[in-house]
């Protein structure tokens, strides 16, 4: 399948060409790369042996074959799709020369080692950037290479805590809590991915590589868009609401008569609609009500009301009729009701790929919708060292080279 929206006249991969090294692991490295790899560059995956990835075992779920035998967790399928596997020991001094000589090659590297921990293999940022000027590496960490923690572990949790997003978000009178996904390592995987871009067409114009120094901390932080704005330009704390806005009502959940909907009337037009609609016009033209700003101010008085009409009528009566009215609304899915919607089989939202052992494996597609080159799904997340006999033979190893390696247990090879 191709990306959201794909054009029939599409004719190239975007990045068709761009060799990539990802050194990530777990989440927002990878999933950077998996931007890359699925806009058409060529990514070489480099793991561990034996374990790979961290999140090969991070089950459960799991994936299954068709025996029934488990593979990998699906949580490692999220973000590694379109990648080549090459499982060999960086710490090994063979292996970190075979990995230099990958390097070499490459336009992008992606890597969440802790600052300095790659120095000790030769494969620092700084002595690869001084031995290839025109390379762009991507570093992603905690908090930052230059900051006053660069060595200081990094995870979604606990970023998501540190950098405000926690403490506005949960019930008003609930306990903080996080977004039910790694939302801190997802978006840096995005602004990772944005960087290289940005990169990569300076060193087009001029030349010059770089380094990009990406931390989960500064990218969850600049996230919190108006939230932060808000205290730094009103001086006003934001604070937890639950599912309401802090600046729109009404926005959030609300009962019906068999089941709650979600309602985002964000302009006045859409609210003199709703009012309509709900059997009460006159809302529209209340002074506490008639603009947004006066609807903020007294959603204590107008809150109760809009749930006392809402009750009275099934949720699909109440959505085909906001839907006609152009009103924001829609039902609250589950994720499989989601995936099965008539929206994301119209905009092609799961890819379906044959795999080498499990048979046929989904994942969700790139949300892309470029006309001319959109995502293109070439190769199914990779089984550990799948291809590394064949990437060692690139650099031009022997097979007898390629077995002694193996047998040493520097290199992995499925």
């Amino acid at each position: 399948m191709g990306g959201t929206g794909a054009d029939a006249t599409a004719t190239a991969r975007a990045l068709e060409g761009l060799k990539v090294v990802d050194l990530s692991r777990v989440l927002a490295g990878p999933y950077a790369a998996q931007i890359l790899a699925d806009l058409g560059a060529d990514v070489v995956k480099v793991e561990r042996p034996g374990k790979g990835d961290d999140t090969r075992s991070w089950g459960p779920p799991w994936s299954t074959a068709p025996d029934g035998a488990q593979g990998d967790a699906s949580y490692f399928f999220a973000a590694n799709r379109n990648k080549k596997s090459l499982a060999i020991d960086l710490k090994h001094r063979a292996g970190a020369d075979i990995v230099r000589r990958l390097i070499a090659g490459a336009d992008v590297v992606i890597e969440n080692f802790k600052a300095g921990d790659l120095d000790r293999s030769g494969l620092g940022h700084r002595q690869m950037l001084a031995a290839h000027p025109g390379l762009v590496w991507c570093s992603i960490t905690g908090f930052g290479h230059e900051s006053p923690q660069p060595k200081r572990a990094g995870y979604d949790f606990m970023i998501q805590a540190e950098a405000g997003l926690m403490d506005i978000t949960g019930e008003a009178d609930g306990r903080p809590l996080k977004a039910g996904v790694a939302i801190a390592d997802l978006t840096t995987g995005m602004m990772a991915a944005t960087a290289i871009l940005a990169a990569l067409l300076h060193r087009d114009r001029t030349g010059e590589g770089q380094h990009i120094d990406m931390a989960l901390f500064d990218v969850t932080l600049g996230w919190m868009a108006n939230q932060a704005t808000g205290w730094l330009v009103g001086g006003t704390l934001p604070r937890r609401m639950g599912n309401q806005h802090p600046s729109i009502v009404p926005y959030q959940d609300f009962a019906t008569a068999t089941g709650p909907i979600a309602l985002a009337v964000g302009s006045d037009s859409q609210f003199r609609a709703f009012a309509r609609i709900v059997g009460y016009p006159g809302w529209a033209d209340e002074p506490r009500f008639a603009t947004t700003s006066a609807r903020a101010a007294n959603r204590d008085a107008l809150l109760p009301m809009i749930e006392a009409a809402l009750k009275t009528r099934p949720a699909e009566e109440w959505l085909a009729a906001f839907e006609d009215a152009q009103v924001p609304a829609g039902p609250i899915a589950t994720i499989p009701q989601a995936l099965d919607s008539r929206q994301a089989k119209a905009r092609g939202l799961v890819v379906e790929q044959p795999h080498p052992r499990l048979g046929m494996v989904r994942t969700v597609a790139q949300p892309l919708a470029l006309t001319r080159t959109p995502p293109d799904y070439r190769l199914p997340p990779p089984m550990l060292g799948s291809h590394s006999r064949a990437l060692l033979e690139g650099l031009g190893l022997t097979a007898e080279e390629i077995d002694a390696l193996i047998a040493d247990g520097v290199v992995t090879a499925a």
